[in-house]
């Protein structure tokens, strides 16, 4: 039986739904997709490899286009969704450059928004029967 095109409008619209949900919350898409443990894994890991980060004075990148390699670290960060906006308004990651922990913390930030966004393409991957 062949998918009439209202079923491939809803199946496309869940699909980035459910990106959309495990871009802003860690995990929330295996979450959503019925994959209990892995989403609470990747809840779980990603948020307290942000919070490590931000814990060893980290910096959140700003977007600044005339520096490419500064705005692609912001990209990074943003990846990790939700998370990245509530620190950035609580004033959290201004990060402090004399600390010996720093580019420590930067790593930490940068790895987990990385993370994240591979989580959101293993969602995709789950929502379109690859997996």
């Amino acid at each position: 039986m062949r998918a009439t095109t209202a079923d491939r409008e809803q199946s496309a619209t869940y699909t980035y739904l459910i990106c959309l949900a495990a871009w802003a919350v860690p995990g929330a898409g295996h979450l959503f997709l019925g994959r209990i443990r892995k989403g609470l894994t990747f809840l779980i890991a990603l948020t307290l490899m942000f919070l490590t980060g931000l814990w060893l004075e980290g910096r959140l990148f700003p977007v600044e286009i005339k520096q490419p390699l500064v705005a692609l670290a912001a990209l990074a960060d943003m990846g990790i969704g939700i998370p990245f906006f509530i620190a950035r308004q609580a004033g959290a990651g201004a990060g402090r450059v004399v600390a010996l922990t720093y580019e420590y913390g930067n790593a930490f930030l940068i790895v987990a928004g990385l993370m994240n966004m591979l989580v959101v393409l293993d969602a995709f991957d789950i929502t379109q029967g690859r997996k």
